[in-house]
C-alpha cells in the first residue's frame, strides 16, 4: 500500500515537471516576444509618424491679383491664433500674384468691431477686398452665441451695403483644439487663412469684371452712389491712393 502511494506520488510529481518544463519555454516565449517586439514597434511608428498639413477642399484655380489691393482687418483678442491665420491670409494673396506692398493690415479689438471697421474700409474706396479674421471660442454663457451671430449678420450686412467684397474669415470653434487645426498647417490641420485670402482675390476680381464698362448705363444718381463706395462712377477704375485708414 505505502509502495503503491510512493508510485503514485512519484507519476505525479514527474507529470507537474513535464507540464512546466523549461524546454517548451524555449520554444514558445521567444516567438512570442518577438511578435510583440514588432506589434510594439509598429504601433510606436505609427504613433510618431509626421501628419502633412489637410489641403484645402476647395480649388481656386490660377488667380491673378497683381493689381488689386487687399485690407485685412484682424482682431487683438485671441493673438496667437488670430496671427497664424494673418499668416495664411498672406500666403494665400501673395500665391495669387497680390504684391506684398498691397496688403494692408488693421487691428481692432475684438470680432465685434469687425463689421464697423469693414464698413469704414469699403466706403473709403481704398482696397479692393476686406478680409475679416478673429476667433470665437464658445464658453459658459451664450456670449459667444450673440457675438457669433451679430458678426456674422453685420459682415454681410456690409457686403451687400456697399457692394465690397467682405470675406468672413472668423472661426467659430467649440474649443481650442478645434481652432488650432483650422489655423494652423501642423498635425494634420489646415491654415484656413489661406483659402480666405484666395476668396478675396476671386471676388475682388469678379466685382472688376462686373462693374467693367457699366458705368455709362448709371444714372448721375447711381454715379454718384458709385463713386462715394469707391467705384470711379463713370465707369473708370477709382484712383487708390495708400490709406491712411491703415
Amino acid at each position: 500500500m505505502i509502495f503503491r502511494t510512493i508510485l503514485l506520488s512519484t507519476a505525479l510529481l514527474l507529470s507537474n515537471t513535464t507540464a512546466f518544463s523549461p524546454t517548451k519555454h524555449h520554444h514558445v516565449v521567444p516567438s512570442l516576444q518577438k511578435q510583440q517586439q514588432q506589434q510594439s514597434s509598429t504601433s510606436s511608428s505609427s504613433l510618431v509618424a509626421p501628419l502633412r498639413a489637410a489641403e484645402s477642399e476647395v480649388n481656386f484655380g490660377e488667380l491673378d491679383g497683381s493689381d488689386l489691393r487687399i485690407g485685412v482687418l484682424r482682431t487683438r483678442w485671441n493673438d496667437e491664433h488670430v496671427s497664424n491665420l494673418v499668416e495664411g491670409i498672406k500666403a494665400g494673396v501673395t500665391e495669387c500674384k497680390v504684391p506684398t506692398e498691397n496688403i494692408f493690415i488693421k487691428e481692432v479689438p475684438g470680432a465685434y468691431e469687425l463689421p464697423y471697421a469693414a464698413k469704414l474700409l469699403a466706403m473709403s474706396g481704398t482696397v479692393d477686398a476686406i478680409i475679416c479674421t478673429g476667433v470665437l471660442i464658445k464658453g459658459e454663457t451664450l456670449h459667444f452665441e450673440y457675438i457669433s451671430d451679430a458678426v456674422t449678420k453685420g459682415i454681410m450686412d456690409v457686403n451687400l451695403g456697399t457692394m465690397t467684397p467682405v470675406v468672413y474669415g472668423v472661426l467659430n470653434c467649440l474649443d481650442e483644439e478645434q481652432v488650432k487645426k483650422r489655423s494652423s498647417n501642423e498635425n494634420g490641420g489646415h491654415n484656413h487663412g489661406e483659402d480666405w485670402g484666395k476668396t478675396a482675390v476671386e471676388m475682388a476680381i469678379m466685382r472688376a469684371e462686373a462693374l467693367k464698362g457699366k458705368g455709362t448705363k448709371v444714372g448721375k444718381a447711381g454715379q454718384s452712389e458709385l463713386a462715394a463706395l469707391g467705384f470711379g462712377g463713370g465707369g473708370g477704375a477709382a484712383t487708390k491712393e495708400k490709406p491712411g485708414f491703415f
